[in-house]
């Protein structure tokens, strides 16, 4: 009886490695996609949320299969337990790009939408990705716009001390030093959903993730 190797990753011990029959192109050609990681990142009220909606749908309507996780709404289970601070802000990206490495290897699009500020943490879910799967979008919102919106109301909290180590107010944020896809303002004015979607759209159309 052949017995597969056993090994160590992290606190996990004698676990092995199971390979399957039905591979990562296998699923590709089966949904007639390129499974990949469409990561938007930005401050609080920069659109993200906005942009995920709006290209999940425009990729549903092209016969697209794609999968959103809100950073908000990931906090809602598998990663309830986790806090704000910097330690559990590393581990809740963490988690969430392994969750994303696993959707984008099934074949699906998957759209992570969260503010995740630090470069490193970034950096450390796109080493997960092979290479070109991982698409980093930069919502490059200027601060005082994301703040007059304000839709749940955390600038205003965070102004007055109640909220601590909020994002852009009293805890830093690192935009992308090499991002894959910028969204801004143009002659002041803040792109529409519509126009994000298609922005971000064009870009899988030309690299080929539209086909299987």
């Amino acid at each position: 009886m052949n017995h597969r190797p056993v090994s160590t990753v992290g606190k996990s011990t004698n676990i092995a490695w199971h390979e399957c029959p039905v591979g990562r192109l296998d699923r590709q050609k089966l949904l007639g996609q390129k499974g990949c990681v469409i990561w938007i990142t930005g401050l609080s009220g920069s659109g993200k949320s906005t942009l995920a909606c709006a290209l999940s749908r425009e990729l549903y309507s092209r016969g697209c299969l794609s999968y959103v996780l809100d950073g908000d709404n990931v906090r809602h289970g598998l990663n309830k337990d986790l806090s704000f601070k910097p330690e559990d802000r590393a581990e809740n990206i963490r988690r969430i790009g392994e969750v994303a490495k696993l959707f984008a290897d099934a074949g699906i699009i998957c759209i992570a939408s969260l503010i995740s500020p630090y470069r490193r943490d970034r950096d450390a879910c796109r080493a997960l990705l092979p290479e070109d799967t991982f698409i980093e979008v930069f919502m490059n919102m200027p601060l005082e716009v994301c703040e007059a919106r304000d839709v749940k109301g955390l600038y205003k909290l965070a102004r007055a001390g109640k909220i601590k180590g909020f994002t852009g107010i009293d805890d830093p944020y690192e935009p992308p030093s090499n991002c894959e896809i910028l969204i801004q303002q143009k002659d002041g004015l803040c792109p529409s959903p519509a126009a994000m979607a298609d922005q971000v759209i064009l870009y899988l159309d030309r690299n080929g993730f539209l086909q299987g």
